[in-house]
């Protein structure tokens, strides 16, 4: 089996903005779902599905694929973005999200026949069990896959999660990889206002996990610390990944009210040319 050649690390902030693209494209055809934290995770999906994650598009059910569990499933749009460029299904059917019929819901159905999903995600709180009981499966069949889970900071006022944390750590799943979406905030406003987080490396460890920050927004940064997760014997990862929510459009960036906001088509326009804009002036930043 052939799995899916990673791409030119030079490529990935054009994939993402056309990630980032389809996900403002879907959402202003859908009229509702949740913009700002499918737009902050975009580098981050980018990076896995197109150079870290080993899966094949033409084959999705690969017993020796990595599994990636999306606990926050209101992000779905980002998910079902990357999916497509990625090559599971074509990118015109994401205009189909949200509607009737669809196989793109609101949040990710297994039941719904989408190539790629690996988890029905809804309530908060549920995706690192799972991603557990995942590790654990691959270490009892020797499998050298690993199992990746997206986490949001503010699913982390879940106590389940910390269950599942601690079990993780009791069994040494070092197949098991959890990046947090740092972004701050949630949907009633900032996480330190709802529910304090910090400091939130120091509880990862204090539960025994490997824990590695990056910058969510750098590739290179990015990839370091997925690459630092991959190497600690003994231990499950987790990296924070700090993020801005609606990253790529300024006049929303880091504000919560776009937690589950959608732009109208009129704004959806602006804001692609927004992306335009800001990816050819890094592609002349970069020859100049």
């Amino acid at each position: 089996m052939a799995q899916r050649k990673a791409c030119d690390t030079e490529a990935l902030p054009r994939i993402a903005t056309e990630i980032r693209k389809s996900v403002i494209r879907s959402l202003a055809e859908a009229g509702s779902g949740h913009l700002g934290g499918s737009l902050g995770l975009a580098d981050v999906f980018t990076t896995l599905y197109f150079s870290v994650l080993k899966h094949d598009p033409s084959f999705p059910q690969w017993p020796d694929r990595d599994r990636l569990i999306l606990s926050i499933g209101h992000v779905a749009p980002v998910l079902y973005a990357t999916l497509a460029h990625a090559g599971y299904f074509p990118v015109g059917e994401l205009m189909t999200l949200r509607k009737q019929g669809s196989r793109l819901q609101g949040h990710p159905g297994r039941d719904h026949g989408l190539p790629g999903l690996e988890l029905s995600a809804g309530s908060l709180g549920q995706g690192l069990s799972v991603a557990v009981g995942m590790a654990i499966a691959g270490k009892s069949d020797q499998k050298s896959h690993k199992i990746y889970a997206i986490l949001g900071d503010g699913e982390l006022q879940e106590g389940s999660v910390w269950e599942s944390a601690m079990a993780a750590a009791h069994h040494h799943l070092d197949n098991l990889i959890v990046i947090v979406d740092r972004n701050g905030v949630q949907i009633d406003g900032k996480t330190e206002d709802v529910m304090g987080l910090e400091p939130l490396a120091d509880k990862w460890k204090s539960f025994g996990w490997h824990v590695i920050s990056c910058n969510g927004h750098d590739f290179g940064s990015i990839l370091r610390a997925l690459y630092s997760a991959a190497g600690a014997p003994g231990l499950p990862s987790v990296i924070i990944a700090n993020t801005i929510m609606g990253k790529g459009i300024k006049s929303i960036e880091g504000n919560y009210q776009w937690h589950g906001k959608v732009p109208t088509k009129e704004q959806a326009v602006d804001f692609i040319q927004e992306l335009s804009e800001n990816t050819n002036q890094r592609e002349f930043d970069a020859i100049n």
